[in-house]
């Protein structure tokens, strides 16, 4: 999990700086015993965002969210209220094996 909430967070900084450049940018990790969930929230953009231009490639958001749904998560995005848009990401952690009902070697 831990490359694809990289992915998130870098996805959503490409995308506050191709849509809204200069605007503070917030980035929240909050790991559980069960998830861990990646939020990026970018205020709204002062003037008029960059125009799209051309891509250079990736999935974007919707890839991400196929990537985060194959782990068992969710991804969603929207705007933020007062403007901006926040990326968020909730994703399961992998339990580590459990030792119960195995013998340990003497």
């Amino acid at each position: 999990m831990s490359s694809t909430a990289y992915r998130v967070v870098v996805e959503a900084l490409t995308n506050v700086r191709r849509h809204a450049p200069g605007t503070d940018v917030t980035v929240t990790l909050d790991r559980s015993a069960a998830a861990l969930t990646v939020e990026v929230g970018n205020g709204a953009p002062a003037g008029r965002p960059q125009q799209r231009g051309e891509r250079a490639g990736g999935l974007g958001l919707p890839g991400l969210a196929e990537r985060v749904a194959a782990l068992g998560g969710a991804l969603t995005a929207g705007p933020r209220p007062g403007g901006g848009w926040r990326p968020n990401c909730r994703s399961p952690v992998a339990q580590p094996p459990s030792r119960a009902g195995k013998a340990e070697p003497r």
